[in-house]
């Protein structure tokens, strides 16, 4: 079937789809008040995200004269023109949802923003005080005038453009000055709860940084700048470590994509800020238009509400739980390896503990003495992780312990290159990958000497070993001794730290090796198994569906009497119930508490029913570009359990959103029917609405008698 543009919802569109969802969570009554103000601020930072990377990329086809055309048929130039378009919406949407909505609703619980217009005397003297004592030392204001040229703006801080009169000699200047990041954002008064924002602080002071000058006008503004990195150069002999360094420090000088002022600044001022920061663009990048000057509301950088979201007002936030140990992990008067070698161990997090399933797997390998080596891949960590700490004790022993540290890890690179030192100061051997091909993969491999021999335990997830992550991505991880996993493992990390071309693996789905033959074969066969009236049914569940190949290949099985749901929680370019194309195909996307995070996938296969799980999405990016592991779950007492997962989401009414043919999303709302809300079924039975049946042999505890625990009192 030939590629059909109309076929296919553009990337980039059907991402900013998925940020509008988040934003819907911010209008939503349904969510506490708090938690409503974060999905605001995860809807400013997803946009900052958006246009370092994929605007910037587009704007630099544009300037560079490539005409790469995905799938959908849209130039670069029509996607900026669209994109432009609907982020206009949204932000007008991000705007009305903050003014008009949530600041009344906090002011009801308390909880009040205001400017220093607003303040009394007294509340004035205070924060004049706090200015004199606690800010006034930190700023550093900047003139731009010939001896002092217009100053490097960072990434993403705030700053304050102000319109400088010099009385004495008649003159008018610009002057800078930078919102320190060292500074809270919001500063305190008053009563408990109640805050102005430090931009203003700063702005009703300008006349303690420039003495005896008049102030004409201010305003606070922000770029956003490229930063995505480009190995394009990159040598072999190169170190790939002090390549990604000097990426890194070079990326801060890179073009601006955006400006965004506050609304109402004066023209005169505006195009001041711009012709600077046009003056100052590197001279092959794209140049800055008006189009890329953006007015906000009087607030700037939103994401910085994510600090009052976290405030300690349980009524308004959503109620802690507790994440059990796996019922295969709670006995400890065996160890974690004689758990896993009796049998394997399927865990969902966040509602199964990471630190008593994940976390121990790696701290017990540390300390156990038959333990000979350990290694793993890291993607993203946390700081102060249990797990790096894990990894260096284990290499002061004397164990062997190899890590495969991810340094291209888009925003995470300056945190990985820190850890990568670490760990190389404690003995760990460390390997950097390769450039070009991101090693996403989350798996880790203990070898261990015991009585009947050596026997290596693996652990294989759709999450990064990161403890705070764990906290609020679902993701599945399995624990396992299967011998053939365990030496799939080991060729892949041969293959990783060493030289080889493994191309050939037992078990395991390995991109860039196998993994993309392997879906589509798969797929392929649940159609020829409709054509002959067998069983045929796919469920997969991801964070996007981009790549058109494989769309193709499901468009095929549709038609070939396949049923299909797909659960994809971002980007999806397929696009369902198109007539003669797609009837067959259902999508939703779930957004809401958690971040749906784990990839999950099923075939009927004519009933010998198949499922996998692991780190890829169904992406070019992530077929080609990425060493990524997707394994079965053999053990077909636990495929009740993730089928059960399966059809919780499917029959969800709360929190799904179907995507239609043209694109749009529309919320279930279950009307008369019983509320089906994943999160909270997830909550109470970490497998869903279908309670699985415990082992044949009895050895684990029944699922359903742990209902119910996890909710804190």
């Amino acid at each position: 079937m030939p590629l059909d543009p109309s076929l296919y919802i553009n990337r980039e569109l059907s991402w900013l789809a998925f940020n509008a969802r988040v934003l819907h969570e911010a209008f939503d009554p349904r969510n506490r008040l708090l938690e409503r103000v974060k999905f605001l601020s995860i809807f400013s930072t997803n946009l900052d995200e958006f246009y370092m990377v994929r605007v910037a990329g587009l704007r630099r086809q544009i300037a560079a004269g490539i005409q790469h055309v995905p799938a959908d048929g849209l130039s670069p130039s029509q996607q900026l023109d669209a994109i432009t378009e609907r982020v206009a919406e949204l932000m007008e949407q991000q705007r009305r949802c903050l003014y008009d909505v949530l600041l009344s609703e906090l002011e009801q619980h308390g909880i009040k923003i205001v400017g220093m217009k607003d303040l009394t005397p007294t509340e004035l003297q205070g924060i004049d005080e706090f200015f004199e004592s606690q800010v006034f030392p930190v700023l550093t204001p900047l003139a731009v005038d010939p001896g002092h040229p217009f100053p490097y703006i960072s990434n993403l801080s705030i700053s304050l453009a102000v319109q400088v009169h010099d009385p004495a000699t008649g003159s008018s200047r610009l002057a800078r000055v930078k919102i320190p990041k060292s500074l809270p954002r919001w500063v305190p008064f008053g009563n408990e709860n109640r805050f102005v924002p430090l931009e203003q602080v700063i702005g009703a002071n300008l006349g303690a940084l420039f003495p005896g000058m008049e102030i004409r006008g201010f305003s606070a503004f922000r770029v956003t700048r490229y930063s995505d990195l480009e190995l394009l150069q990159f040598d072999e002999d190169d170190d790939l470590l002090s390549v990604i360094e000097e990426q890194v420090f070079q990326r801060r000088f890179a073009e601006v994509v955006r400006v965004e002022v506050e609304r109402g600044v004066s023209r005169e001022l505006r195009d001041l800020i711009l012709a600077e920061l046009l003056a100052d663009q590197p001279p092959e990048m794209p140049t800055l238009t008006e189009s890329d000057l953006v007015e906000t509301g009087p607030l700037l950088d939103l994401g910085d509400l994510m600090w009052l979201a976290t405030l300690n007002i349980p009524e308004l936030r959503d109620p802690p739980f507790i994440a059990l140990t796996p019922p295969e992990l709670r006995d400890t008067s065996h160890s974690i390896f004689d758990a896993i070698r009796q049998t394997d161990i399927l865990v969902h997090h966040p509602f199964d503990s990471f630190t008593t399933s994940v976390e121990h797997f790696l701290t017990a390998a540390a300390s156990d003495p038959d333990v000979l080596a350990i290694k793993m891949t890291l993607y993203r960590t946390s700081g102060d992780t249990e797990i790096v700490r894990a990894l260096t004790e284990a290499a002061r022993s004397g164990k062997q312990v190899a890590v495969l540290i991810e340094l291209q890890a888009r925003f995470d690179e300056q945190n990985n290159i820190a850890w990568a030192r670490t760990l190389e100061g404690f003995g760990v051997h460390v390997a950097y990958g390769l450039p070009g091909l991101k090693t996403h993969t989350k798996t880790a491999l203990v070898v261990r000497k015991e009585a009947d021999g050596i026997r290596r335990y693996a652990h294989i997830g759709s999450g990064n070993y990161n403890s705070q992550t764990a906290r609020v991505y679902t993701d599945l991880g399995l624990l396992t001794s299967n011998p053939s996993i365990g030496a799939d493992l080991t060729d892949l990390f041969n293959s990783l730290t060493g030289f080889s071309r493994q191309n050939a693996f037992r078990n395991l789905l390995v991109a860039p090796r196998n993994m993309r033959q392997r879906f589509t074969e798969m797929v392929d066969r649940e159609a020829e198994h409709a054509k002959a009236g067998k069983p045929a049914r796919i469920i997969a569940k991801m964070n996007s569906l981009v790549d058109a190949e494989i769309i193709q290949h499901l468009y095929e099985a549709s038609q070939a009497g396949v049923e299909i749901d797909l659960i994809v929680r971002g980007i999806c370019c397929l696009r369902p119930g198109v007539p003669g194309i797609s009837d067959r195909i259902r999508v939703i996307s779930i957004v809401g508490r958690f971040l749906e995070h784990s990839r999950i996938f099923y075939f009927a296969n004519n009933g010998d029913e198949e499922l996998y799980f692991g780190s890829a999405d169904w992406m070019p990016r992530n077929f080609d570009r990425r060493v990524e592991v997707v394994t079965p779950i053999e053990d077909r007492r636990l495929h009740p359990r993730v089928c059960s997962l399966l059809e919780t989401c499917l029959a969800d009414n709360r929190q799904a959103w179907d995507l239609h043919p043209n694109g749009t999303y529309v919320q279930r709302k279950p009307g008369a029917d019983p509320v089906v809300s994943t999160h909270e079924i997830l909550l109470q039975n970490s497998w869903g609405l279908a309670l699985p049946a415990p082992a044949d042999d009895g050895r684990t505890v029944k699922e359903s008698q742990i209902v119910g625990e996890r909710l804190t009192a």
